[in-house]
């Protein structure tokens, strides 16, 4: 399951029926309580809404009868309050429309809007809605758009959908965005079944420019009633109390135009910070007397851009923090992404958790060289929880994004997504009550996975923002005892994609209510954002108790350093010689310990590689008898003697009896608390001594750890010899894999002068300077991503190969048999393409059976053959030549799907086929835990025999991935795999390369660990990191870019070692008119200061791998 999880990413584009994309829900606003306000104020705010408000629906209360609607397919009349039918309550306004005769759901009242609305626009609808007739309870009113072309399909945009009660009014409300200009924009309401009637009144779609005015008056009208801290806070003094930040500024006035539209706004200065030559240079203001810990304060300023930029730049609020212990930190407050010459409102909160030393609020964001403008500086506190005036709600930062998130107003905000919700008190008879609060919600009548309970923040979140997500479920009915339970994100974005993000997941009961909780963030532009609970199987209710999102706190991280104090490759193991009998050991269950003596003398190798010279071993091993579960064998308690986030290493001997039917697992395990670790795994077919090998370390005080020695089936006897755990001094290897990566990852540089003046080059001062080392580094990356400019910028910055998350696979390509989906990845592919990364095609086929999409596993013989053939064709055609690599059948020791039905020679068939189809990708096997000595499937000797066999086939394999998702690496351990699988002959790439730690320092390390050991070993072509992005990893703690763009420890520490790898060189030219070096492989520039003529030349060379050393002719 571990490796099933690894790779079904974070984002998936799940492809729905068109039943369940129609199921889509988007609630309505909140209707929470109003914050009091005077009177004055309430009325204010409403006028302002009156007059601001442009509404684009023409004869929008039917004041005219049906002037400008049109029934689709059916009738419709307009009916008062006082009329049809008698029954309906009376709701403010005098007209509504009746849409009655309906044979067809989808039938109902439409509005052309065509010619009033524009693309690139965000608009809000908003509409009073009933429905009356035949029906029993409740039925689904929807607004959709007809979006009609001359020269495409006519296409369909979801907006919103409600249900309604029968003879009640609701309020039907969402949003939508135009990413092109349609020949024809149709709004109607459709939804009920046939037979209903569907009545309509006050139909309202507000254009966003005149939504942001009047959102505008009410927060200045707001920020009218509270104190600002900030000084001179609109500039009208200068720059007093402001202090541009390493760059210039001054005070510009609106009437100046300095921007092109800096006049259409209110106030009459703005700051213009200029001649900036970081992105981190700003305008900042020390507010330390004005703030204090444990409140919390808003930030809002008004902000733009003016210089050299295409599009958009992203400026951010930021505060610098100094500790009473003199050390500074810095807290995010808050970024908005701004076109060039154009006004935005930057807003944030923030609340310091104690007493600091001095607190520097500053703007900051767009490149070197983009000026940045500031107007208007607002930070206020305590913050305000709420201010509604009419049906517009603005909700402070750092407030619950999910509106009603303990159903304190009933179900309220809340909608079934493709099913009923139900409010209760209790269920059972009382025997379910909420785990909190009064109430709970329940999703019934679910007849597919997908369907359970949503709400839509699309107006609540903001992109590359990061927030957390606590909900509290259980599962009831259909004879279901426990389910998985998963919290999802639909996300529509600008561009008409749909994005499914899962966000956490866990395994609910019908006993109990559990916590689920996971985290955030969304790259791109959006139109719709939807969050939802599905999973458990239909027929059986998701209950929930209590669902909240909000902005995920600034946790500092573990950043403390691992104490080096340590006596390194110490044993922590009592009595391993057996000196003293079996002292210091006990068994584990009823099994026997006695002693023997025939045991190697000598420390396995992997140990050796660690300790260098040891004592020899005492010869004397346990014998571990009467077993009769696997579980038995030799333990001891070693609780007091680990430390945490100390990284250790296991070596053994191992034996099994005589009397074993077969291979045996033998496996040293570590148990923590009621946790166990793996700490190496050995498969045993024979009657020799086997070295057992792993390493372990524990991030949480325990309570109890214990180690022993298990595996062998019941009955079988145990034989375990010289057992050491030890902590790894890893920075001593580092030293020597330094002077290796030396020798195998440089080239010895000439570079021989010359001029044609025939004038001595003598002396003259020489700089080379690495542009680009050569060596892949790449990293996964996913179609998401690339819509995340900080991503993206780091991307580009720090790797020259990619592969992709999930858009290559088959599940995401043909998830429906027949509907070939390659869009994601041919984004992926271009945008490669357009910043010159090379590219790894992750895979063509999958050999695990939970990765296999359910359309295949249904197949039988012949057509699963088809299929596999289809797939093979359909994708290297399409992508001949761009893909250097591609992983043919991925994870084939761990997996047998294909080969199961369709026998052993499809595997190699596929690798021939592949190769005929795209003569120019080599082709690789790629499998896990290699390199790690955990896994006895997949041991360096198994993985060897496997490509043997192939080989022996035909296959034409040429190359192999090693995935790297290692828990603890230990390098004696790593080097050990790479040695053992250099003897074929193959270029070895690490392909999915994570490590994990929640502390960074330690996570930095093991990354070095690994990066060290690769770029040292002369048969590794390549690192692939599977990811660096916060949240968009398979495993948490692995990341080496916070969710919202800082770097952290470990992230540093990667740049650091490329950093390392690049060389530089300068002096002068000899007398033989030349200059030598020693440099990594890669591109170079060579600078010449050419005193005399007062002038330099630059040169660029390149430096290959060779034996001899280069000599590379420069002209001067």
């Amino acid at each position: 399951m571990k490796k099933a999880f690894k790779k079904i990413f974070k984002t998936h584009s799940r492809k729905h029926s068109e039943e369940a994309k129609e199921a889509m829900a988007y609630p309505s606003t909140s209707n929470a309580n109003d914050v009091s306000h005077s009177e004055e104020f309430k009325e204010g705010s409403k006028k302002s809404r009156d007059n601001l408000a442009a509404n684009l629906i023409l004869n929008h209360d039917f004041s005219n009868g049906l002037d400008s609607w049109h029934p689709n397919c059916c009738e419709g009349y307009v009916a008062s309050n006082s009329g049809y039918p008698q029954n309906i309550s009376a709701s403010p306004g005098n007209y509504y429309a009746v849409i009655t005769n309906r044979k067809e759901c989808w039938q109902g009242l439409e509005q052309d809007i065509t010619t009033r609305v524009s693309p690139g626009l965000t608009y809000t609808v908003s509409a009073t809605v009933s429905v009356s007739g035949p029906l029993q309870d409740i039925a689904d009113v929807s607004a959709t758009l007809r979006l009609e072309y001359r020269n495409a399909a006519t296409s369909y945009l979801f907006i919103a959908r409600t249900s309604v009660s029968k003879d009640g009014w609701e309020k039907l409300e969402g949003t939508f965005l135009l990413s092109d200009m349609p020949d024809q924009v149709v709004l109607y309401f459709e939804g009920p079944s046939p037979g209903v009637d569907l009545l309509i009144k006050s139909v309202s779609v507000f254009s966003p420019s005149e939504f942001r005015k009047f959102e505008e008056g009410v927060k200045t009208s707001w920020k009218n009633l509270v104190d600002n801290i900030i000084k001179n806070h609109d500039f009208s003094g200068g720059l007093d109390s402001w202090h541009p930040n390493c760059c210039e500024g001054y005070v510009a006035s609106a009437t100046l135009d300095y921007s092109g539209e800096t006049s259409d706004r209110s106030r009459n200065y703005y700051a213009v910070i200029t001649n900036r030559k970081e992105c981190w240079q700003g305008l900042e203001q020390d507010i330390t007397s004005g703030v204090s810990p444990g409140s919390t304060y808003l930030v809002s300023a008004i902000v733009s851009v003016s210089g050299n930029l295409q599009d958009f730049a992203d400026v951010s609020a930021t505060l610098r923090l100094m500790h009473q212990d003199k050390t500074t930190s810095y807290l995010f407050v808050a970024r908005t992404s701004v076109f060039k010459d154009k006004w935005e409102n930057l807003e944030g909160t923030f609340s310091l958790p104690d007493t600091l030393e001095r607190v520097v609020l500053y703007f900051e964001g767009p490149s070197a060289g983009v000026d940045l403008l500031i107007k208007s500086v607002v930070v206020s506190g305590p913050t305000f929880s709420e201010i509604r005036t009419g049906s517009i709600e603005y909700v402070s930062g750092g407030k619950e994004i999910t509106l009603n998130p303990e159903f304190d107003d009933g179900i309220q905000c809340w909608s079934g997504r493709g099913c009923k919700i139900v409010l209760h008190n209790s269920m059972v008879d009382g025997k379910i009550l909420p785990a909190s609060g009064k109430c709970f919600a329940s999703a019934r009548e679910r007849t597919a996975t997908w369907h359970g309970i949503e709400q839509d923040i699309t107006a609540r979140v903001c992109r590359k923002l990061a927030y957390e997500v606590s909900a509290t479920v259980r599962i009831f009915g259909n004879n279901v005892s426990n389910a998985d339970v998963r919290a999802t994100l639909f996300v529509q974005t600008s561009d008409r994609r749909e994005e499914y993000i899962g966000i956490a997941n866990a395994q609910a009961t019908d006993k109990d209510w559990v916590q689920l909780r996971g985290k955030f963030l969304l790259n791109g532009f959006f139109s719709k954002v939807v969050i939802y609970l599905e999973g458990p199987p239909p027929g059986t209710d998701i209950l929930l108790n209590n669902f909240v999102v909000q902005r995920a706190e600034r946790r500092p991280p573990l950043l403390a350093k691992v104490s080096e104090r340590v006596d390194y490759g110490a044993n922590i193991m009592t009595n391993s010689n057996l000196g003293n009998g079996t002292n210091g050991w006990f068994p584990l269950g009823n099994c026997t310990l006695s002693t023997g003596i025939g045991s190697p003398n000598t420390f396995p190798p992997m140990a050796r590689a660690t300790l260098g010279p040891c004592e020899p071993l005492s010869g004397r091993f346990i014998i571990v008898s009467n077993r009769t579960q696997t579980w038995m064998g030799p333990a001891q308690i070693i609780t007091d003697k680990i430390e945490l986030y100390r990284t250790y290493q296991v070596s053994a001997w191992v034996r099994i009896g005589s009397n074993a039917a077969g291979p045996q697992n033998v496996n040293v395990a570590v148990g923590v608390d009621s946790q166990w670790v793996n700490g190496g795994q050995v498969e045993i077919n024979d009657q020799r001594w086997h070295e057992v090998c792993g390493s372990f370390r524990i991030e949480t005080k325990p309570t109890k750890v214990m180690v022993y020695v298990q595996g062998p089936v019941a009955g079988v006897d145990l034989m375990v010899a010289g057992m050491h755990i030890f902590p790894v001094n890893r920075h001593a290897r580092f030293r020597h894999l330094k002077d290796q990566t030396d020798k195998i990852r440089k080239h010895d540089v000439v570079l021989k002068f010359s001029r044609s003046d025939s004038v001595s080059t003598q002396g003259i001062p020489v700089k080379v300077r690495q542009v680009h080392n050569s060596f892949p580094f790449g990293s996964c990356v996913s179609r998401s991503n690339i819509d995340n400019e900080d991503f993206v910028d780091f991307f580009k910055q720090h790797f020259n190969w990619a592969v992709f998350g999930n858009e290559l696979k088959w599940y995401w390509t043909e998830s429906e048999q027949g509907k070939i989906n390659y869009k994601d990845a041919d984004d992926l592919l271009n945008f490669c393409a357009s910043h010159n990364i090379e590219t790894r095609g992750h895979c063509i086929f999958w050999e695990v059976e939970d990765t296999v999409q359910p359309w295949i596993r249904a197949l039988n013989e012949n057509n699963l053959m088809a299929a596999v053939q289809n797939r093979l064709t359909s994708l290297l055609t399409r992508y001949k030549g761009k893909f250097r690599h591609y992983d043919v059948n991925n994870e084939m020791l761990h997996g047998s799907f294909f080969e199961d039905r369709l026998g052993k020679d499809i595997r190699t068939n596929m690798f021939k086929k592949a190769n005929q189809l795209d003569p120019s990708a080599m082709l690789f096997v790629n499998d896990y835990h290699v390199e790690d000595g955990c896994d006895s499937k997949s041991s360096p000797e198994k993985y060897i025999q496997q490509i043997l066999d192939l080989q022996e086939q035909g296959a034409p394999v040429g190359g192999i991935g090693i995935q790297g998702h290692i828990d603890y690496p230990v390098g004696s351990i790593v080097c050990s795999a790479l040695d053992k699988l250099a003897i074929l002959g193959l270029p070895i790439w690490f392909t999915e390369l994570d490590v994990s730690s929640s502390n960074e320092h330690v996570r930095a390390d093991d990354l070095e660990v690994m990066l060290r050991e690769a770029f040292a070993h002369p048969a590794v072509d390549g690192v692939m990191l599977w990811g660096f992005w916060e949240l968009f990893m398979c495993r948490d703690h692995s990341h080496l870019v916070n969710a919202e763009g800082e770097i952290n420890e470990a992230g540093k520490r990667y740049l650091a070692l490329k950093q390392e790898w690049m060389s530089n060189a300068q002096g002068h030219i000899d007398e033989q008119g030349q200059f030598g070096f020693r440099g990594f492989y890669g591109t170079y520039e060579v600078e010449v200061d050419i005193s005399h003529s007062k002038k330099k030349i630059i040169k660029p060379f390149v430096v290959e791998k060779g034996e001899s050393p280069l000599v590379l002719s420069i002209d001067l």
